[in-house]
């Protein structure tokens, strides 16, 4: 439904990538990349189309940031405070978002809506979709405007900073592998001569190359380090060491999973620190209950197939036009600073250069 939304979005990308001057030197992919998920979010969740690569002072991108590139000191202290003790935060008035960075998005959410009931728009997108369940009467879940706001916000909260991380991450493993980037040009050249460049959605899930790729930057840097569960039933953890006593998890207790060191840890996966795609062809590790970068089970993130997607499109339309390779600024391998999410000390760099026709 929204394919050809964000197909657009990786469009205007790579092509404004591709207007960059040959000696323009070291890229900041997490600038770069940021805006692209932006942009992507802005026009499938909240109706509205811009390009920030082409302007990056547009309002929509600087409030953005405002939220997200803060998120860090008080906000996080008072971000687990609302997630630990939500009623107490409620009525100590504790938000993590400002006011006014709030009712902007408000604002436009409202706005699309009303312009859209008035004058009878459809567009193939989030919003729409939510918009197509109230008027079917049977969802009270989404008979309020303010209920349509929080849903979009969530997925704006949600995906905007995971989905930037990770394309950085596998751009750098990919520039970091010239072996592997062929490989993947060479998938994506072949399909856009059978498809006669018409790329759709059941193409870009075909592409099986791409979906290790990617599939394996995730193992060696999910998301976020740890997934957090509640214990429903009381459950005894026997000792990690022969001197040490099992532990009792008391039902309601709240238990952290250490997904980053499961996904590097050789019981579970051979060479774990190689950066190897081919351990993910022929749906070897996906069934795997070690591998959990969006989460397990019903509690798994339901956005985790738009972000593949979203991830899928960028890269396949900039590898089609354009070679990543490593620049003077990119450090490797990458040293991880202390951070709530996995994030390099020094960010992320490549060069990107057109490839030649």
């Amino acid at each position: 439904m929204m394919f050809t939304l964000i197909s657009e979005c990786a469009k205007d990308f790579t092509k404004f990538i591709t207007t960059l001057p040959a000696d323009k030197g070291s890229i900041n992919m997490k600038d770069a990349f940021s805006k692209y998920t932006n942009d992507v979010i802005a026009t499938c969740a909240f109706g509205i189309k811009i390009n920030s690569m082409k302007d990056p002072t547009n309002e929509f991108y600087i409030n953005s940031k405002k939220i997200l590139s803060n998120f860090k000191g008080i906000r996080v202290l008072k971000f687990l405070l609302i997630r630990t003790f939500p009623k107490l935060s409620k009525i100590l008035n504790f938000k993590v978002v400002d006011d006014y960075l709030s009712d902007y998005f408000k604002g436009i959410l409202r706005t699309t809506i009303a312009t859209r009931d008035a004058e009878h728009i459809t567009r193939p997108d989030m919003l729409q979709l939510m918009m197509d369940i109230r008027s079917k009467g049977d969802h009270r879940e989404l008979d309020d405007i303010d209920d349509m706001i929080a849903q979009a916000f969530i997925f704006f909260l949600g995906g905007f900073e995971t989905s930037s991380t990770t394309m950085c991450f596998t751009a750098h493993e990919i520039a970091a592998n010239p072996k592997i980037q062929l490989k993947l040009q060479q998938e994506i050249d072949k399909v856009l001569e059978e498809s006669h460049g018409e790329v759709s959605y059941e193409i870009i899930n075909r592409l099986e190359y791409l979906n290790a790729v990617i599939s394996e930057a995730l193992r060696l840097y999910p998301p976020f380090p740890i997934l957090e569960r509640i214990c429903e039933k009381a459950y005894e953890l026997p000792s990690a060491l022969p001197d040490e006593k099992s532990v009792i998890v008391k039902k309601g207790m709240s238990v952290w999973v250490p997904a980053f060191a499961i996904q590097r840890d050789e019981k579970y996966f051979d060479n774990p620190e190689k950066f190897d795609p081919e351990r993910f062809l022929d749906n070897k590790m996906q069934s795997s209950s070690w591998y959990m970068p969006f989460g397990c089970g019903p509690r798994m993130c339901i956005a985790n197939r738009f972000a593949m997607l979203e991830i899928k499109v960028l890269l396949f339309h900039l590898l089609a036009r354009c070679e990543l390779k490593p620049s003077a600024k990119t450090t490797s391998p990458i040293k991880f600073r202390k951070d709530l999410m996995i994030m390099p000390e020094n960010g992320f760099w490549l060069n990107i250069q057109r490839r030649k026709d």
